[in-house]
């Protein structure tokens, strides 16, 4: 595999002024993360030996033994720790409960099973905790390469001890944009093709996670998507200084009654404007 560039260091912008977190915030912080690298662990371990089960929940939606142990790990540090707190979970029966709570866990407890089926190292756990609906605080962790991206509001976002941030890249031809591997083997991404430079990735959540960091300039998807896909990332982009969208340009609101959303777009910002007008040449 193709070696990438290494992530782009933080710079404090003159107008900014970080707010600090407030204490419970900091204590979800620490215990997001614990179950992150908790849960990662088992999936290494699983990705590793193979020894996992695969079934299906619908058409290429495949699911395995190992996504369900490592939510059943994530829920319970989590909600051990913050029993008061809403529960979203790809892999967790849904309840309407969740939408009369302030802060609310969103977690993809295995986001990519397809790379994690095909063994390749590109999947990760991907946790969130939305204040009414807006995430913030991002864990992202790619176990198998030993990255674990996190984010809190007022804190920045980090990867392991190095704050991160977006690129500052403002032509759009000289960006490289992260796409869903499916989506690319079925020839999705031909018609952008010259317009962007197309870096087929696994993972939804990690992809977020690189365009945080810096190692690429944005990422959409035109197909629909759930909030556990992308709520992780969206808190490291927010405080990255980057910006994400739903496929139209328009905001997004987390822990909504209905969580599946028709497309995403997140770039650094700068690049949202191009990217949107590309989106729409294409339709």
């Amino acid at each position: 595999m193709s070696r990438r560039k290494p992530p782009t260091p933080a710079r404090r912008s003159a107008g900014r002024k970080d707010v600090a977190p407030d204490a419970e915030l900091m204590r979800a912080l620490t215990l997001a993360r614990k179950a992150a690298i908790a849960a990662g662990g088992a999936l290494k371990r699983h990705w590793q030996d193979g020894k996992f089960d695969i079934g299906s929940k619908g058409r290429n939606n495949p699911v395995t033994s190992a996504d369900l142990e490592a939510d059943k790990i994530i829920k319970t540090i989590l909600r051990e720790g913050f029993p008061d707190y809403g529960w979203l979970s790809e892999e967790t029966e849904d309840n309407a409960d969740r939408l009369e709570r302030r802060r609310v866990w969103i977690v993809d407890p295995l986001d990519g099973t397809k790379e994690f089926i095909d063994h390749i190292p590109e999947f990760s756990v991907a946790i969130a905790l939305a204040e009414d609906g807006v995430p913030i605080l991002g864990i992202t962790y790619n176990p198998v390469r030993c990255e674990l991206y996190w984010a809190a509001r007022g804190m920045g976002c980090h990867l392991g001890r190095q704050r991160v941030r977006v690129t500052r890249t403002r032509a759009l031809r000289r960006a490289t944009v992260f796409a869903s591997r499916s989506e690319s083997r079925r020839g999705e991404w031909q018609v952008f093709n010259g317009h962007v430079n197309v870096s087929p990735t696994g993972s939804v959540a990690y992809k977020l996670a690189l365009v945080a960091a810096g190692v690429g300039d944005a990422t959409f998807t035109l197909l629909p998507k759930n909030e556990w896909d992308i709520a992780s990332g969206a808190a490291l982009i927010a405080e990255a200084g980057g910006l994400m969208t739903d496929d139209a340009g328009n905001p997004i609101r987390f822990n909504s009654q209905k969580t599946r959303l028709s497309g995403m777009i997140a770039s650094n910002g700068t690049l949202q404007k191009a990217i949107e007008k590309l989106i729409a040449g294409a339709r």
